[in-house]
């Protein structure tokens, strides 16, 4: 029996669920491969994470939104703001779910899982869930700089009683050498042999540094090291506005620029002939993170050609914020997924510079990870296992030591050797 056979067996039985496993193993993809078999049975699918980003990947929303928490943190600020009582639109929301999918669950916090569980309970929730995530990665964000403390940490957790589903086999990489130097850097540990490894990719920057996708801790470096590779290329400039389009009138223009900056869509794509771009979703001809150069810029057409000289022919594509509500279907009251606004915009972004928060999904090849950036648990983990090809991967000398950048949360790296 294969991994979906076995999650699907364990979830049409109503056994909750947690899928894990380092980067690169393809959660993300079974993750879409169970939503699709559950909508294929027309049966209801709540796609959620707690932050807008983590939501866009898998077509979802956010849990603050979907399960109406508001601003709220924690069951007392719930309390306070007067959003503890479900309202009867929600409980009937979330009550009509059969699968209820949480991506990213490492970065939901203990304090939103007791919030989810009470939800869930006042909601007289039937049906199953769904957790996909390494606590090994991005862990929650916590206001003020308090301590972190993980989903697992709730009394929620054991409360659910999932069953552990861990993936093993890296599909980004068939790189043994590099895959065995991965698991060391997800589980925190570095000795000599580590430390020299990771020695062996500090190597000479190239002269075409065109060729190369740097990875940034910070947003403000990629963006300026976007810009200055662009003004190099002596072409034209394109510019390519996506198009809005509002399909309920009180839809704010905040809320379109939060989708468009989670969903990694640019406002205003400046492309030139020879610009190198980054593919940010999977098709059938190009995957999330491929590499490829701009060839030709038409009014409604991009022409990119990829590493392998096969050049496709882009066309801007949708990307749509939908939210669940009830509407009358041939007389009988159901919950559907509405559309609030859809932008549409051609799936590529330059690919000079990428934060690794915004390379989460992605298959890199030519990289090279500014290392003197990382200042989160976990983040240099997430960084370079966004590599494809080890040969093709470059690492800035830290002005540190390796141990002070290869680190991890105690309490995941314990939790998960459970």
């Amino acid at each position: 029996m294969n991994y979906l056979e076995n999650i699907l067996q364990n979830l049409e039985k109503k056994q909750n669920v947690f899928l894990t496993g380092g980067a690169g193993v393809g959660k993300t993809t079974i993750t879409r491969e169970i939503i699709r078999h559950f909508e294929d049975e027309a049966k209801k699918v709540a796609k959620l994470a707690s932050t807008g980003m983590a939501a866009t990947l898998i077509d979802g929303q956010t849990l603050h939104s979907f399960m109406d928490l508001g601003i709220a943190s924690t069951i007392e600020e719930l309390e306070k703001s007067g959003k503890f009582l479900i309202k009867n639109k929600i409980k009937k929301l979330i009550a009509s779910m059969s699968l209820i999918v949480i991506d990213e669950i490492s970065m939901v916090s203990d304090t939103l899982m007791e919030m989810i569980k009470l939800r869930i309970t006042q909601a007289e929730f039937k049906g199953c869930i769904l957790v996909v995530g390494d606590f090994l990665q991005l862990p929650p964000v916590v206001r003020g700089g308090g301590e972190v403390k993980f989903a697992f940490e709730s009394d929620s957790w054991s409360e659910f009683e999932f069953k552990k589903v861990e993936l093993t086999h890296i599909y980004r990489t068939d790189d043994k050498k590099f895959i065995e130097l991965l698991g060391s850097i997800r589980n925190g540990f570095i000795d000599e042999k580590i430390h020299n490894d990771l020695n062996d990719f500090i190597r000479p920057l190239p002269e075409d540094l065109g060729e190369f996708t740097f990875l940034f801790g910070k947003n403000i470096s990629a963006s300026k090291h976007n810009k200055r590779q662009l003004a190099y290329i002596d072409d034209e400039l394109f510019v390519k506005e996506a198009q809005v389009i509002k399909h309920i009138k009180s839809v704010k223009d905040i809320e379109v620029d939060r989708f468009m900056n989670d969903s990694r869509i640019d406002k205003e794509l400046e492309l030139k002939i020879g610009a190198p771009v980054l593919f940010t979703r999977n098709s059938w001809n190009y995957f999330n993170g491929e590499r490829g150069i701009v060839v030709n810029v038409e009014p409604t057409f991009v022409y990119v050609r990829k590493s392998d000289t096969k050049i496709v022919k882009l066309e801007t594509v949708e990307q749509s914020k939908s939210k669940w509500s009830e509407k009358s279907i041939d007389g009988k009251k159901e919950m559907v997924e509405v559309a609030q606004l859809s932008v549409y915009q051609f799936p590529i972004k330059l690919a000079f510079a990428i934060t690794i928060h915004k390379s989460q999904g992605m298959s890199i090849e030519d990289l090279i990870i500014e290392t003197n950036e990382i200042f989160a648990p976990s983040q240099f983990y997430v960084a370079i296992s966004r590599t494809c090809n080890p040969k093709r991967l470059n690492l800035i000398a830290p002005q540190c030591q390796w141990r002070d950048i290869v680190f991890v949360n105690f309490k995941a790296l314990k939790f998960v050797r459970i």
